[in-house]
C-alpha cells in the first residue's frame, strides 16, 4: 500500500506544480475519512487538485457550482414524476459520488448549505422521509474565496466544523510557474496518469490508518491543545470534541502517509494548524492561527 500511496502523491504533483503539501494535506483529510476546505483566490488549482484526486483514486466526480440562487434539492436530489410508470421516480443529485467539489460554497444561501450538512457527517441523504446513503468512499472538497465577500454568506459554525482540514495552495514560486508556462510552451499540459488506486483500496487503507498508534502522552497533548481553546480568553467558541475526534484520526492518517505505524508529538504539531483554527471563534482582531500557535508554544510538548 506505501508504493500506492507514492505513485499517487507522484502522478498528483504531475498535474499540480509545486504544491506538494497542500497534496500531503488533502490526502490526510481523505484517508481520515473527513472532509477538505480550501480557502484560496482563483485560479490556483483547486478544482484541478479534486479533479485529478478522483480521476486517480478512479472515482466518480461531482462539481457543485454554488451560486445565491441554487436550493437544497439541486444538492440532494428530488423526487420527480415519472408518468410511464405512474409513481415517483428519484433523481439523485450530485452528492451521489465518491468526490464532490462544492466550489465557492460560501455562495449559497445558508438552507442550501444545509443540504450538506446530513450528508457530510452521516453520509446518506433523506428526502421526502426516506434515506439513501451516498457512495463509500464520499469525499467532499469545498472552495470559498477569502478576499471577496460581496454576495456571500459565512459558513456557520456547524459546518465549518464538518471539514477536517482548511488550508490554501497559495500562489507558486517564481521557477514553478515559469516551468508550468514552459510546459505548456513544449506542449499539452500533463494529466494524471490512469488510476493507480481503487476505491476498496482506499477504504482498507482507512482502516489501516485507524491501527496507527498513539501514545497515551500524546494523546494527552492533543486533548490540552484542545480544551486549552475552550478557557482561552480569546476565544468565543473553542474546539468541539468533533474537531478533537477529527485532529485524532487525521494525526493516525499524516503519520501512515509519512511510512510509520506510530504517531509522534511533531505529527499534532504540524496538522494543529490546519485542523484546529478554522473551528474556532477568536474574540475581537484576534487571528485563530494566531492563537494555536500560542497554544503550541506554551502547551508542554510530550
Amino acid at each position: 500500500m506505501r508504493e500506492r500511496i507514492e505513485t499517487l502523491i507522484e502522478n498528483l504533483n504531475q498535474t499540480i506544480v509545486g504544491k506538494s503539501e497542500a497534496i500531503r494535506l488533502v490526502l490526510v483529510a481523505l484517508f481520515s475519512g473527513g472532509h477538505a476546505l480550501l480557502e484560496d483566490v482563483p485560479g490556483v488549482g483547486k478544482t484541478l487538485l479534486a479533479k485529478s484526486l478522483a480521476r486517480c483514486i478512479d472515482g466518480r466526480f461531482q462539481r457543485l457550482q454554488c451560486t445565491p440562487d441554487l436550493l437544497p434539492t439541486d444538492i440532494t436530489g428530488t423526487n420527480i414524476w415519472n408518468p410511464s410508470s405512474g409513481e415517483f421516480q428519484f433523481m439523485p443529485g450530485p452528492v451521489f459520488a465518491n468526490i464532490l467539489l462544492a466550489d465557492e460554497i460560501n455562495r449559497a444561501t445558508p438552507r442550501t448549505q444545509s443540504a450538506l450538512l446530513e450528508v457530510m457527517e452521516e453520509h446518506q441523504v433523506t428526502t421526502d422521509g426516506v434515506s439513501r446513503p451516498v457512495p463509500d468512499p464520499f469525499f467532499v472538497i469545498a472552495t470559498q474565496n477569502p478576499v471577496e465577500y460581496q454576495g456571500t454568506f459565512p459558513l456557520p459554525e456547524a459546518q465549518m466544523d464538518r471539514f477536517a482540514l482548511s488550508f490554501s495552495l497559495g500562489y507558486p514560486t517564481e521557477a514553478e510557474e515559469l516551468g508550468m508556462l514552459q510546459r505548456l510552451g513544449a506542449g499539452p499540459s500533463l494529466q494524471p496518469g490512469p488510476p493507480c488506486i481503487t476505491l476498496a483500496e482506499i477504504l482498507s487503507l482507512r482502516q489501516q490508518c485507524g491501527q496507527v498508534h498513539l501514545e497515551s502522552s500524546l494523546q494527552q497533548y492533543l486533548l490540552d491543545l484542545v480544551r486549552a481553546t475552550r478557557t482561552h480568553p480569546d476565544i468565543t467558541l473553542g474546539v468541539s470534541p468533533r474537531g478533537a475526534v477529527a485532529f485524532y484520526r487525521a494525526i493516525q492518517a499524516l503519520a501512515y502517509v509519512e511510512g510509520r505505524n506510530y504517531a509522534l508529538p511533531d505529527d499534532a504539531k504540524a496538522l494543529a494548524p490546519y485542523v484546529l483554527p478554522h473551528r474556532l471563534i477568536p474574540v475581537g482582531n484576534a487571528r485563530a492561527l494566531d492563537l494555536i500557535h500560542q497554544l503550541l508554544e506554551s502547551i508542554p510538548i510530550p
